[in-house]
């Protein structure tokens, strides 16, 4: 016989883990599916609570036990994320706050690393439009599903900015060199089911079927070997990881060349007043 207790006397790992400290997060655990909601309505754009939330949020989910599979969604229709704030590019641009760069660009490092390096599988349910660091979210995240009429999109060179937060990695990967090509450089937006063609994200279906579509695919996952999850996915992720890990600080390091420059801050107010842009073509 075995040395050991037996199956029903093994003590059940709980966990010691509280999520309320989050103001931007809403944090729901039930049936070991763990829902991550990015509240900050109507946009859900990417304010500096937020985004020192999501630095963190999934460091701390990876030492929670009790958590099989997560689900990355955001409040309201409108949008899962727009990304970051033009009055905020335009503040710090104009009044050289560029240590509020300094210390976003190494919370996007934290988010993306954490995203891959997360042992559960992050199901994206993508229930609104995706733009800049919401398409990042949506496509660092294990398997994007997305309602049909959602509009997914990277316009970083739109507002004068390198694509160096994410995109310029995974989109390649992804949907191939040149399809990814001429996505970001030139920000134009496509749809959920576009994008689920091109291999962008897994799935687009009908607004009215994203609910019974995730928490299906969410249940089952939760109801499959955990190691055997886990490992599987951290076996696809290692050459991903790999290539993040080696080109992302030159990424974050080209995005801030190009929000130092002058056309940055023309773009974003030119967008801001309704005008065309007058850029200096240097």
């Amino acid at each position: 016989m075995p040395c050991g207790l037996p199956p029903a006397a093994v003590p059940k790992q709980e966990s010691d883990l509280v999520y309320d400290h989050y103001q931007k997060l809403l944090i729901d655990k039930k049936d070991r599916i763990l829902t991550v909601t990015i509240n900050n309505p109507p946009l859900n754009e990417l304010v500096e609570q937020l985004d020192a939330e999501l630095a963190e949020i999934f460091f701390e989910i990876n030492r929670d036990p009790e958590v099989s599979v997560v689900i990355l969604t955001a409040a309201g229709d409108r949008a899962f994320c727009a990304g970051g704030s033009f009055d905020a590019m335009i503040a710090r641009r104009r009044d050289h706050h560029y240590e509020n760069w300094i210390s976003g660009m190494r919370r996007g490092r934290r988010i993306l690393m954490s995203m891959l390096d997360l042992d559960q599988p992050i199901i994206a349910r993508v229930q609104g439009h995706a733009i800049g660091l919401g398409a990042t979210l949506a496509v660092y995240s294990d398997i994007t599903i997305a309602a049909e009429h959602v509009k997914i999109a990277d316009p970083h060179v739109q507002v004068g900015l390198t694509a160096g937060d994410g995109g310029s990695l995974m989109w390649p990967h992804l949907m191939g060199l040149a399809r990814a090509k001429y996505y970001l450089l030139t920000g134009d937006r496509m749809t959920a089911s576009e994008a689920a063609a091109f291999g962008l994200i897994h799935k687009a279906v009908p607004a009215s079927e994203l609910d019974s579509t995730v928490n299906a695919l969410a249940a089952r996952l939760a109801g499959l070997p955990r190691t055997a999850l886990r490992t599987t996915k951290r076996a696809v992720n290692i050459p991903v990881l790999r290539d993040l890990v080696t080109s992302m600080d030159a990424n974050f390091g080209l995005e801030t060349l190009s929000m130092l420059h002058a056309d940055h801050l023309e773009a974003v107010t030119a967008i801001k007043e309704k005008r065309p842009p007058k850029f200096r073509g240097d």
